[in-house]
């Protein structure tokens, strides 16, 4: 885990195949922005662990939860028109497009997307003092919290080509999701700030986002 952290694989991954008898020389693919050299490598600081440990553990949990569909399908109430309809018809299998589209979203924005924020409140607020901490804790949730929620609702509407449906998704599901996830990220996120070193933090909350993705898909609507 300790790999996760400090710029990235890439960056040590230069630093340590760089000849240091040529360290003088310049290459005609180098050039200089905002005082800042760069080798051509566009994606060079991507974090791509980063986001490979986010993918994987999203799609942990979203694997755990069509598991658990599989196992304990959601049935329509008793009695109603639509049990009596789709009872002999009803054969849960697993999507592999939903599970392709919470990976992508783990890799491409959930794991980039918190890397960045927490290292922008370490550098705002280095120092483990209760106050940084307090601090940390409620930004996490008045401004990560909803952040998450839009872009995943969008990214699974645009996935899905509906689009359009996206206000709705949001007026009915977004409060309900986000005080849930109130109860759920509040002492999770006093952990990561208190006791999980920088390195680990996207690590520990993917991770913890297992169980809170599994408890989402529990709750049959």
């Amino acid at each position: 885990m300790d790999a996760l952290g400090g710029g990235g694989f890439w960056r040590s991954f230069r630093a340590r195949g760089r000849n240091p008898r040529r360290k003088s020389t310049k290459s005609s693919s180098e050039s200089s922005i905002g005082g800042r050299t760069t080798s051509g490598w566009s994606m060079v600081d991507f974090p791509f662990k980063q986001a490979a440990v986010a993918s994987s553990l999203t799609l942990a949990g979203d694997t755990i939860a069509q598991a658990r569909d599989l196992l304990f399908p959601c049935r329509p109430p008793a009695g109603s028109n639509a049990e009596d309809k789709d009872a002999s018809t009803f054969q849960p299998t697993y999507d592999w497009l939903r599970a392709m589209r919470m990976a992508s979203y783990g890799f491409l924005l959930y794991g980039p997307g918190t890397y960045v924020w927490y290292q922008f409140l370490d550098r705002c607020m280095p120092n483990p003092t209760l106050v940084n901490l307090s601090v940390k804790v409620l930004l996490n949730q008045i401004i990560l919290g909803p952040s998450v929620i839009a872009v995943i609702f969008a990214w699974n509407n645009l996935w899905l080509g509906k689009l359009s449906d996206l206000p709705n998704k949001y007026q009915k599901d977004a409060l309900p999701t986000l005080l849930y996830g109130f109860r759920f990220w509040i002492p999770v996120t006093i952990l990561n700030f208190g006791l999980v070193p920088l390195s680990t933090r996207v690590a520990f909350m993917s991770t913890c986002s297992i169980f809170w993705n599994f408890y989402l898909s529990s709750v049959c609507k």
